[in-house]
């Protein structure tokens, strides 16, 4: 499975619906599945779901998986992009272009809102262990253009470690007490409080 930089416009404007996100992440969590499984998991229908599979698989960031059934009537589906990016350089030539970024960057920041919201909201349901190790933080350094591109592609290391240590582990078969886990980091200059 690949990690795809996205830089063309029908792609994002693809991965901009909030549906289409959700989407995305629930066949993330499921590795393959169907759309009727999917409408489950995000709550819609299965028509509508799969109307949104089919947008996705248009684009490439899904594609039909093997059944895993007998039955013949359902269409599975799997992830071809299991890691995306998505850069404001890559959308700044055009104002078409540059709307379509910042539509999908609010998009997935409202996502991440929302998911966090809903941890909140269940972290009671959780064990001390995981309510122990999540967690929240925020700094605010003073820091040059190149300085906070320096600091992004050191974190961007350490998770692509930490992903990489996780999916080894996976295949050998340790799974036991493995969830997924939610890592947005966000570095911006700002000039008001």
């Amino acid at each position: 499975m690949e990690s795809r930089r996205i830089t063309d416009l029908d792609t994002l404007k693809a991965m901009a619906h909030p549906l289409r996100l959700k989407l995305y992440r629930a066949l993330f969590q499921a590795r393959v599945a169907t759309a009727s499984q999917l409408a489950d998991q995000v709550d819609e229908a299965v028509s509508l779901v799969s109307y949104h599979l089919r947008k996705l698989a248009a684009h490439g960031v899904i594609e039909e998986a093997e059944p895993q059934s007998s039955d013949g009537r359902e269409r599975w589906w799997q992830l071809v992009m299991r890691h995306y990016s998505v850069q404001d350089k890559d959308f700044r030539d055009a104002p078409e272009r540059a709307a379509a970024y910042t539509a999908f960057t609010r998009t997935a920041f409202h996502d991440h809102v929302e998911l966090y919201e809903r941890y909140l909201d269940e972290q009671s349901a959780w064990s001390p262990e995981w309510r122990a190790a999540a967690f929240s933080s925020q700094s605010l350094p003073r820091l040059t253009a190149a300085e906070l591109n320096g600091l992004n592609q050191e974190l961007l290391e350490v998770v692509r470690r930490w992903q990489r240590h996780s999916e080894a582990a996976i295949e050998a078969g340790d799974t036991e007490g493995r969830e997924n886990v939610n890592l947005h980091l966000y570095g911006f200059p700002a000039r008001r409080p």
